[in-house]
């Protein structure tokens, strides 16, 4: 820059000196020059706005851009790649069968078509749009099949450019949108609260199964967070002695989890996460379903959940016995224990079909992470229905 600001006081030489300096500024100057000859502008106006822009070059270069350096463009023949996934999965005669489409991506086709109907009539993202030189975009097959393939594999964006065609930035873009689109037209139905007819089939379930009254079991699943920030690390970080994040679930016996409280730091503990979580504020307001019971001729009117040994004493919990003497005692920790691990049954079987929450978390941001994870819950009973062959009491457990 030294001949820049010589430039200011040797006026007969700034050109000179500019070309000199910034060589990638000579068709800038000529232009200049050439239009400025017939204009009414000074010689300082002149030199005030050269040197305006070799300042501009100069900091472009320190940081390592020229006008030159342009985004990388790779042809990834989108359109080739919709017809063959088309071709494998979506065709009237299918390159892969039935039982393929539902390993690979842990639904039926059905299902999935249902699924994108209403995705794409929900957000316009996912529809198939030109750009503006005309171009087909990817369609939407494309964008969901790369936004479930990363939930049901846990693999990176990158991954799914081989095959689907599709960058990873916009892989990305599609997992964020297409988790919150699930929860936003399925959340509302396969993750709520259960009502009386719901309420109904679970007391008969738990009746059966020795426990009348029953409405499910709660527990707590970690989810390790591979890249969070080295400020939270402290707070995040527990007996796992890693960084996680903690999902509070209550399952039934059918694997149906209709109660997920996400995002609480993994120093806490269930006792810490159970105090802000909501699953009690229906109860606590009044507005909880009526549950009437017998149990050794005595009626109840409150359901209970069972859990274990380090949640408190409350009436809506029933623990097991921490050291049971006799028979009767024995055979209640066998149930009790046995019975409880639904919660964990519904994890096990989460993590199996959205590997995912099963692997270490790579984003940075805990929303996104916790669309993930509640999308995982919303899709996880929509995809075990097929599979469990329930009765279809209820407009909520139809086979898909």
């Amino acid at each position: 820059m030294s001949n820049i600001y010589l430039c200011q006081y040797q006026t007969s030489l700034p050109f000179t000196c500019l070309l000199h300096s910034f060589p990638s500024m000579r068709p800038f100057i000529k232009k200049f020059v050439f239009n400025s000859s017939s204009s009414s502008s000074s010689d300082d106006d002149v030199e005030d706005i050269l040197l305006l822009e070799a300042e501009r070059l100069s900091l472009e270069m320190s940081r390592g851009l020229t006008s030159r350096d342009r985004r990388l463009y790779i042809n990834r023949g989108s359109i080739q790649g919709h017809n063959r996934l088309f071709n494998d999965y979506f065709a009237e005669n299918p390159v892969y069968p039935h039982d393929r489409f539902r390993r690979r991506f842990r639904m039926s086709r059905d299902l999935f078509l249902r699924i994108q109907e209403a995705v794409e009539a929900h957000d316009p993202y996912f529809r198939q749009k030109r750009n503006a030189a005309g171009k087909l975009g990817l369609s939407p097959l494309q964008k969901i099949t790369a936004s479930l393939r990363m939930l049901a594999y846990g693999v990176t964006a990158d991954f799914m450019d081989e095959y689907v065609r599709i960058g990873e930035s916009t892989a990305i873009a599609s997992l964020k949108k297409f988790t919150r689109a699930i929860i936003s037209i399925f959340g509302s139905e396969y993750l709520r609260s259960p009502n009386s007819n719901d309420i109904a089939r679970l007391l008969e379930i738990g009746e059966n199964r020795g426990f009348p009254g029953m409405l499910g079991s709660i527990d707590c699943m970690h989810w390790k967070w591979k890249n969070c920030p080295s400020a939270w690390k402290g707070m995040y970080t527990g007996h796992i002695h890693e960084p996680t994040l903690i999902l509070e679930a209550i399952a039934s016996y059918d694997l149906w989890i209709w109660h997920a409280f996400f995002g609480m730091p993994g120093a806490l503990n269930d006792i810490n996460v159970l105090d802000r979580s909501n699953v009690f504020s229906e109860l606590t307001q009044g507005r909880a379903p009526a549950v009437n019971f017998h149990v050794n001729g005595n009626q109840y009117s409150m359901g209970y959940y069972l859990a274990d040994g380090i949640y408190p004493s409350w009436a809506t919990f029933v623990k097991t016995i921490p050291a049971p003497q006799n028979n009767k005692t024995k055979h209640f920790v066998r149930c009790q224990e046995s019975a409880r691990k639904d919660v964990e049954r519904a994890f096990g079987v989460l993590q199996a079909r959205f590997a995912i929450v099963r692997g270490p978390a790579r984003y940075l941001e805990t929303d996104t992470l916790n669309d993930i994870m509640i999308a995982c819950v919303v899709l996880h009973p929509m995809t075990c229905l097929a599979t469990l062959k329930l009765k279809p009491h209820l407009p909520l457990w139809k086979s898909y």
